[in-house]
């Protein structure tokens, strides 16, 4: 599958788009400045996959807590 959205415009489909207020505009630009300088990057891909496989999404990662016998944990914090 490939991702191909925002467009060049920053729209998701024909009739997406961006609705932020004025005052968060330049930290966005700011962000999607270093999201294009860096998204190639080995190392900054493997950052944001090792973030995405222990902190995003779900199911969460759980651990067993091993000094504790038929306990689980589950990790939920950043």
């Amino acid at each position: 599958m490939t991702y191909n959205y925002p467009d060049n415009t920053g729209h998701f489909g024909p009739y997406g788009g961006i609705y932020v207020a004025e005052t968060l505009m330049g930290a966005l630009e700011e962000l999607n400045q270093a999201y294009e300088k860096y998204r190639h990057d080995p190392d900054f891909i493997a950052e944001l996959n090792d973030d995405l496989k222990h902190y995003v999404g779900r199911p969460s990662p759980i651990y067993h807590a091993k000094h504790r016998p038929n306990i689980w944990v589950v990790h939920r914090s950043i």
